[in-house]
């Protein structure tokens, strides 16, 4: 049985863009039980469990950060459950945050789509084909991240709410403003 005292994540190549439509309201499922990751990785129902009554038990929660950096958090997870699917999560981007509102502009645009869990291993096993069966995690963090490593594991949106459209407006800006400055930057 494996115990690692490392914060490992979970962040590599991922898939298909998802569609957001309320920039300020996130969820999704940040872990999958029973799907092998691209480290060959696969946890198991149950893992969370025992994280998070703890974490319930003195009051702690999981952090929402952008690309596993603890000097940037974003958000607030104001749900995070264990199902029989996975690891699903349900939260908020702070609007108040500069790198939120980049983070939401992103998620509007589709260049950002994917959940990746920060944990450490508590307890794991490898089975015959050197896969490493992930029973107990301490969950750290959820981040909103470019490249999950389980590809499944996305971001989707919450219907509702007048400010979708301000922020799908925010992302145009954005774009627009990046792509002047690109032009200006540029050698003539």
């Amino acid at each position: 049985m494996d115990h690692d005292e490392r914060l490992e994540v979970k962040f590599c190549a991922g898939q298909a863009p998802v569609q957001v439509a309320d920039g300020l309201r996130l969820e999704g499922y940040a872990s999958l039980f029973g799907q092998p990751d691209q480290g060959g990785d696969c946890v198991q129902p149950g893992a969370f469990a025992r994280a998070l009554a703890r974490l319930k038990a003195r009051g702690g929660s999981v952090k929402m950060l952008w690309q596993h950096d603890p000097a940037e958090p974003i958000g607030v997870w104001e749900e995070i459950v264990e199902d029989a699917r996975g690891l699903y999560v349900k939260g908020r981007l702070l609007p108040e945050v500069a790198r939120a509102r980049e983070a939401a502009a992103l998620i509007g645009a589709g260049a950002i789509d994917g959940l990746s869990i920060g944990y450490r291993t508590i307890a794991a096993e490898r089975d015959g084909k050197g896969q490493r069966l992930l029973s107990e995690l301490e969950l750290w963090e959820v981040s909103l991240v470019t490249f999950p490593m389980l590809r499944e594991a996305r971001v989707a949106a919450k219907s509702g709410g007048p400010e979708a459209e301000a922020w799908r407006a925010l992302a145009a800006v954005l774009r627009n403003a990046s792509a002047e400055m690109a032009a200006r930057v540029a050698p003539a």
